[in-house]
Order: C-alpha cells, then structure tokens, then sequence
C-alpha cells in the first residue's frame, strides 16, 4: 500500500511539474495580456467608484422583479453573495485542474487571457452605460437616509486612486448592468466550451438562473441590469470567441509506433506514456524499400533487387 501511494505521489509531483513548465513558457509569451486585463480591472473598480461620488439617492423606481419577487431583507442580503462566491472559486479553481487530473483540454494561461479579454470587453460596455444615466440605487445603504449613499468629494489624488474592500461591497450608481451577472455568466459560458462535464454544465446555467433571481430579491439591482447583462454578454462572448484564436486542441495524443514484437506488457506501457523510446514517435516512411519488423530500413536496390 505505502508503495502504490508512493508511486503515484510521483506520477503526481511528474505531472505537475511538466505542467508548470508548460504553463510558465506560456507566461513568458502572454504576460502582458494578462498584465492588461488585471489593469483594466483595476480601471473598472475606479470607474464604479468615480460614479458613487455623483450619485444622488431618491425614491426606488417601479420594477416588475420587486413586484414579483419577496424581498430577503437586507439582513438575508449575504445569500447572493455567497453564491457568487461559490461560482467564482469554483470557476477559478477549475482553470488549475491541468496540474492535477490527467484529463486537459485547456492552459491555465490561456483561458485567463480568453476570460479576461471577455470581462474587459463587457465592463467597458457597462462603464459606458452607467455613466450615460445615474439611477437611484435599490440597495439598502443606497437610498435616502443612508450616510453612505454619497462618498464625500476627495480632498487628494490617492483618495481617488485607491480602493478598498468596503467601498466594493457599498458602492452606489453602476447599476446597468450587474458586474456580478457580468463574471457569473463569462465563466459559464467558458465552462461551457471548455469542460467536459454535462451536468456541471446544467447545473452552471442553473445557478446563473438563481443568482439573477436573488440579486434582484436582494434589492441589490433592478431587474432591467440583470435583463440587459444576460443579453449583453452572451452577445458580446458569441462576438469575441469568433474573433480570438482558438485554444489548442489538447486531447489530441499521437500514440508511438508500436512493432509487432512488443509483448502486450510494454504495448501498455507505451500506451499509458510509460517507457515509451522517444524514437519510436517518429514518423517512419518508406522510401524505395521495406521496413522491418525493428524499424530498419533495407534498401533493395543496394542487394540488385
């Protein structure tokens, strides 16, 4: 038993290694990509943040979803939140999976450059539109009354620069459309090109479907930002994916040429990537004679044949 576990410890650790390998070459390629795409999220949090300092508080507009909708409260308001949570390390996670599991059909790397060229591409759309119209928040913290329903005008550049947690949680004003609808559905849309799993896949579309439903519930948005992010970034992920390279194609594996001795001990091997002879994934064509059963090539015209 103590020496399966080692054994497949160090098919493990192998596995991991060759793919942070992998993946670091692919890091030395893409970096600024990356580096764009986390800077452009650095951008939109400052936007969203610009909007709350405009942002005047007045009564709660007519929507059908609150009309429709019980409302959770602002003590329940956690529930949405938490499932957002759940989706984005769960998404976040699964993008690490090549370094674990023997079943890869993307690069770590790679679908953080596709995933954040989606993202940047949306919050500019949604940068666009909440600074056109300003809308009463429905939040609780965001209507009248409320000491944080307007940020004090900032007295340096570095209060302007800086973000914080709580300023994420209680921001005011970038309403259309919902961020958290933003990230929920470019990650199950990803998933659902890129995983293997069907009922994940549901069960994704599913929790999309619930997370709209509580983040109008929570008074947190009105329904119209839920509405138009559903359209909105299906739209513009439909565009975008057609546009992009696409990601090499993983799970096509060239298998070794195996000749008709091998005992089926070692056409195993071969096949499960054990003690395979990095000759024998050559290509060997004939050229003007035979091949032998050992792979040497016999030149008939050399014997008068």
């Amino acid at each position: 038993m103590t020496l399966y576990i080692r054994r497949e410890s160090s098919k493990l650790w192998k596995r991991f290694y060759s793919e942070l390998t992998t993946e670091i070459g692919l890091l030395a390629e893409n970096w600024k990509y990356l580096l764009a795409g986390l800077i452009c999220q650095y951008i939109h949090g400052l936007a969203a943040k610009g909007v709350h300092y405009i942002h005047r508080p007045g009564p709660t507009l007519q929507d059908l979803g609150f009309l429709l909708l019980p409302e959770l409260g602002q003590e329940r308001s956690y529930i949405s939140e938490t499932v957002f949570t759940s989706v984005f390390l769960s998404f976040f996670l699964w993008t690490f999976h090549p370094f674990i599991l023997k079943s890869k059909r993307i690069y770590t790397v790679l679908i953080w450059c596709r995933v954040l060229a989606f993202l940047v591409a949306c919050q500019f759309l949604r940068v666009i539109t909440f600074y056109s119209t300003q809308l009463p928040g429905p939040n609780y913290h965001c209507r009248e009354g409320s000491k944080v329903s307007r940020l004090p005008w900032p007295k340096s550049a570095i209060e302007v620069l800086e973000i914080n947690p709580h300023g994420v949680m209680y921001g005011c004003g970038d309403l259309i459309f919902s961020s958290h609808m933003i990230f929920t559905l470019v990650f199950v849309l990803t998933y659902q090109k890129y995983g293997t799993k069907r009922f994940i896949k549901l069960f994704g579309w599913l929790i999309a479907f619930v997370q709209s439903l509580l983040i109008v519930a929570s008074r947190k948005h009105y329904s119209v930002d839920v509405v138009v992010a559903w359209y909105t970034v299906n739209l513009v992920v439909f565009c975008l994916d057609k546009k992009l390279p696409e990601l090499p194609d993983r799970t096509t594996v060239l298998l070794p040429v195996v000749s008709k001795d091998r005992s089926k001990e070692e056409n195993h091997k071969l096949l499960n990537g054990n003690g395979a002879d990095p000759a024998d994934w050559r290509p060997r064509a004939q050229v003007n004679g035979k091949i032998d059963s050992n792979g040497v090539h016999t030149d008939n015209s050399m014997n008068g044949a």
